[in-house]
């Protein structure tokens, strides 16, 4: 992941996830209304709330159907390493860029876009310190006996 940088619709992705989730309903419907794009795929978690139902609750049905056909929900596995890298990613986020108030949406956008392409350059890499020899160990009810 690192590599090859953070793509600029994961960061936008990643920050989509802080919103609530009537606030995420409202942004995918002007995303879809914009007509920039045909299709949006969201990576979401399996929280509850992260679901089709969500736009029922914040939109009559007729509404909420007409979003619902135009989004492509990818679940994230429960135990993946992956979106520990996503949280992590996050939180260096918050810290270095989102750490105070930014009063316009286009303003957040400009100092986000920064950071990413600031840290894409840094290259940084996750150091896991967890091997799988301890995961073994530690969530030895999750691994099949061998």
């Amino acid at each position: 992941m690192r590599g090859r940088g953070i793509p600029d619709n994961l960061i936008h992705c990643l920050l989509a996830a802080l919103l609530t989730i009537k606030r995420l309903s409202f942004g995918l419907r002007q995303m879809i209304c914009s007509g920039i794009v045909r299709k949006v795929r969201l990576v979401m978690d399996n929280l509850n709330t992260h679901n089709i139902a969500s736009l029922y609750e914040a939109f009559e049905p007729r509404e909420a159907k007409r979003l619902a056909e135009r989004l492509e929900i990818h679940y994230t596995p429960k135990h993946g390493s992956w979106l520990n890298m996503a949280e992590i990613e996050l939180s260096v986020l918050k810290g270095q860029c989102l750490d105070r108030r930014i009063p316009e949406m286009e303003a957040m956008r400009t100092h986000v876009a920064a950071w990413v392409k600031a840290r894409n350059r840094s290259t940084k890499k996750i150091v896991w310190q967890f091997k799988t020899s301890d995961a073994r160990i530690k969530l030895h009810h999750l691994y099949p006996k061998i």
